[in-house]
């Protein structure tokens, strides 16, 4: 064979070729029993009209928007996410192959764009439609939620921070300067600026005209370069320059971060947290989202995303969404102790959920220590006719006012003050008063308390239904199941990563993962036999 054959670009001219055999479909080289299959049905008893509206028109010989969606799902359930990777696998896999149905194999830009601008709007209604199908098929009931949350790294760079206090504090020393130089604005120029309290970036603007004017009028020209003296006005207005862009720039980052404490400057959306994976060792922040599932039977029902670290304040707004979205209500919430607030409590109670919350305190308050502590309310004798606390030196602790807080949320809660009516004298006043870094001397002090009732009566309602034997259960099928779901995202699909930026992309990769786990889960749960159950006893668990 000459150089010239072996350099073709057309590699079936070398020969080689061979006959093939029948079956061509390769449909029949598919295992009855794979989950591609059982993927496909549960695309096409889902209605997909959202996604479909968000194509301008729908062309012929292309891949049509519920095989795109089934390639995505697919693909992230075998631990592939990257676009180009996953068009490699649609010119090679069989199983890609059967979900296209014949159609050509779509390149990278499309599946991106999908994902990102076709996939991302309207991915919540698609999770409920998944939620619906699942509840048509008697995998779950919608009678428990499991509710629990993990973060997960933006795809932001870990050193693109931008710190909300740190923007306070130069903007405020921003106004101390330039509350000096437009001092010496007016006694140069005779110019009086009206303004507030605070000077905002339209004040500026005005004094730029204002001296734009004075240039005209005098006819002073600017000069550049060395060697050349500027004039006062002219070092004025760049002055002036240079404090307009700071404030606006200070401004513009003081409203991205709104709320939060914190963005990044590269995914303004992405809050710095501290995340279980700490290489170094030193509580490193990076920039991450919090992500929250809503389980129940193992299959993922709901899916949120939020910036907050914690997840005491992302509760109230999943169940809204998830309310809104799929019109039912779970009659039990599960969740562990990060969920636990009076305004959580009293939402759950408000909307006839029951609440199985571990609270706060559930474990240290088993320690020895923590019962052998006099100082402690829950250690101390109360008198409800008189609404007095008795220490264990029988010295009473008397109401002396209440204080309110004002949550994010706008809910207000009271905390009714407690305080000693005489601690002079009491041998055990150390032990009782806590707090070895106060400047008062301890001889001074006075045993203080402060008691949130609402809470403290809703909480004791919770614990009661979490110490059940129902609520042992659920407790336990929270661990197994919503613990299970992030087990399997982070460690069995190794997703530790968002690849998109912004919270409604990276809402819509949250999804994908959650329609992918379900798929899978709901395979596993048909071949086993096991699909109607939906929790797991405690004779199983032991």
């Amino acid at each position: 064979m000459s150089m010239q054959q072996i350099l073709h670009k057309d590699y079936t001219s070398y020969g080689g070729t061979f006959q093939p055999s029948l079956p061509l479909n390769f449909e029949f080289q598919i295992k009855k029993d794979d989950p591609v299959r059982l993927l496909l049905h549960c695309i096409h008893q889902m209605d997909l009209t959202p996604l479909y509206r968000s194509f301008r028109r729908a062309e012929r010989n292309l891949v049509s928007p519920h095989q795109l969606l089934a390639i995505l799902i697919y693909a992230y359930m075998n631990q592939i996410y990257s676009s180009r990777r996953i068009e490699e696998v649609c010119l090679r896999d069989i199983h890609f192959m059967y979900l296209l149905e014949g159609q050509p194999a779509p390149d990278h830009t499309t599946i991106a764009r999908f994902r990102r601008d076709h996939f991302a709007p309207c991915a919540k209604e698609i999770l409920a439609q998944m939620a619906q199908f699942l509840a048509s098929v008697g995998a779950i009931s919608f009678e428990n939620l499991f509710v629990d949350g993990t973060k997960i790294e933006a795809v932001a760079g870990k050193y693109t921070f931008v710190w909300k206090k740190g923007v306070a504090k130069n903007r405020t020393k921003l106004m101390e300067k330039l509350d000096t130089f437009l001092a010496g604005v007016e006694k140069e120029f005779g110019i009086h600026l009206r303004r507030g309290s605070e000077i905002r970036l339209h004040h500026l603007k005005r004094l730029r005209r204002r001296l734009k004017r004075i240039q005209k009028e005098q006819n002073i020209i600017f000069v550049y370069g060395s060697g050349r003296r500027k004039t006062v006005l002219q070092r004025t207005m760049e002055s002036l320059d240079c404090y307009g862009s700071r404030l606006k720039d200070y401004t513009e980052k003081l409203h991205i971060c709104g709320e939060r404490n914190s963005f990044s400057k590269t995914d303004y959306e992405a809050t710095f947290m501290r995340m279980k994976e700490d290489a170094m060792k030193n509580g490193q922040l990076k920039p991450a989202y919090n992500l929250q599932y809503g389980v129940e039977a193992s299959f993922i029902v709901w899916a949120g995303v939020y910036p907050n670290p914690t997840d005491t304040r992302t509760l109230i707004p999943f169940l809204e969404d998830f309310h809104a979205h799929i019109g039912k209500r779970s009659r039990k919430l599960v969740a562990d102790a990060g969920y636990e607030s009076e305004e959580n409590y009293l939402y759950l109670r408000e909307k006839g959920q029951a609440s199985y919350i571990k609270p706060n305190n559930y474990e240290v308050s088993k320690k020895r220590k923590w019962k052998q502590d006099i100082g402690r309310r829950e250690n101390m004798n109360y008198l409800a006719a008189e609404d007095v606390y008795r220490c264990a030196e029988g010295r009473r602790l008397v109401v002396t006012g209440t204080r309110r807080t004002k949550s994010a949320r706008g809910y207000v809660s009271e905390k009714t003050m407690y305080t000693c009516t005489d601690c002079n004298g009491c041998e055990r006043k150390k032990q009782c008063i806590h707090g070895n870094h106060s400047k008062i001397p301890m001889e001074e002090r006075t045993k203080r308390l402060e008691v949130a009732k609402v809470f403290q009566r809703e909480r004791a309602k919770n614990l009661a239904r979490t110490k059940s034997t129902e609520g042992i259960v659920l407790r336990m099928n929270r661990s197994i199941q919503a613990e299970g779901v992030f087990a399997q995202i982070k460690g069995a699909f190794g997703f530790r990563r968002f690849l998109t930026r912004g919270r409604a992309n990276v809402l819509g990769e949250t999804i994908l993962l959650a329609l992918a786990h379900n798929v899978f889960k709901l395979h596993q749960k048909i071949q086993s036999g096991t699909l109607e159950r939906h929790l797991v006893s405690l004779r199983e668990a032991a």
